[in-house]
């Protein structure tokens, strides 16, 4: 390709500056390093871009076509020569975010809504596409920043510690668990457990509760929605173990009731996780900050997180 960017910018100099001298000096080049490189361009296409020595300068259709063309191309290079920079600086970017099962979005849409003021060149978006299995769409950069309690150790992801959470047990008020305090493995063996569509080994109910004790429930079903499976529960159609932070308006309200597994109760903790080469950019680190301040602000019983 024998069209370059600085064809256009000498082009559209000559234009606004009157002739080929001028253009040059603009251009901080020799009127015959400019003369040259049109004339080799006009050699390449096969006709004149404008009529030498008129008064004013007139341009030919081939001409006027590239002047078109630079009309169009010189203003989108600029702009992103311009977000380049800001880029480097880390004053501007791209953070699509995604949750998985396990996280609410109550306090991350005031943690956006923050970040935006504060950051109102960073594209910012949520996506909900990704739920529950997150972590392949920041691989494959679809999102830049992901919210999961299902860290993975892979060369290219680094993971941040938000906060630590609590798995509660919720059952309808009427079962027979109901109102005690906390429950063993074996209490759940003739249970239908009510989870989100991922496997056993991302479940703490499993993972770090039934498998150890090597208890399987009678049943699993499962639902997408949080509010679907307490919905469930309340109906008895089944128990969830759920974060304390995402059930406890439905407990305040009366609406289930929870207990603890185990007399210790499990703990797990929600980690952002973004692509290593991005972990350092101010825009990314910011957001981090914001979310484990907001939501320590508005969730109810987490813990700090060691970083």
């Amino acid at each position: 390709m024998f069209l370059e960017i600085r064809h256009l910018q000498s082009l559209a100099a000559i234009r606004d500056s009157g002739g080929v001298a001028p253009a040059a000096e603009r251009l901080h080049l020799t009127p015959s390093a400019l003369s040259h490189q049109i004339k080799a361009l006009e050699e390449r296409c096969g006709g004149a871009l404008f009529v030498r020595k008129s008064r004013p300068l007139v341009f030919t259709p081939l001409g006027r076509h590239f002047l078109a063309l630079a009309a169009r191309v010189l203003p989108e290079v600029e702009r992103a020569e311009r977000e380049g920079r800001r880029l480097a600086a880390g004053a501007a970017g791209r953070l699509y975010i995604a949750i998985d099962c396990h996280s609410c979005i109550d306090w991350l849409l005031p943690s956006m809504d923050a970040y935006r003021e504060r950051w109102p060149e960073v594209e910012l978006d949520l996506s909900l596409s990704h739920s529950f299995d997150p972590l392949p769409a920041l691989l494959d950069g679809s999102v830049d920043l992901v919210f999961t309690s299902d860290p993975e150790d892979h060369p290219r992801l680094r993971f941040f510690r938000l906060f630590r959470y609590e798995s509660v047990l919720i059952t309808a008020n009427n079962h027979p668990l109901a109102g005690r305090k906390s429950v063993q493995p074996a209490d759940l063996r003739d249970e239908t457990v009510i989870t989100y569509p991922v496997g056993e080994e991302r479940l703490d109910l499993y993972r770090a509760f039934l498998n150890p004790a090597r208890v399987r429930p009678a049943a699993r079903r499962t639902a997408e929605l949080t509010s679907v499976i307490v919905q469930l529960v309340a109906s008895g159609r089944g128990v969830a173990a759920l974060p304390n932070w995402a059930v406890s308006k439905y407990l305040d309200a009366g609406y289930v009731s929870g207990c603890r597994l185990g007399r210790k109760g499990v703990w797990a903790t929600l980690h952002a996780g973004c692509r290593r080469e991005d972990a350092a950019a101010p825009y990314v680190q910011d957001f981090i900050t914001q979310a484990r301040a907001i939501s320590a602000q508005t969730l109810a019983g987490i813990r700090p997180a060691a970083r």
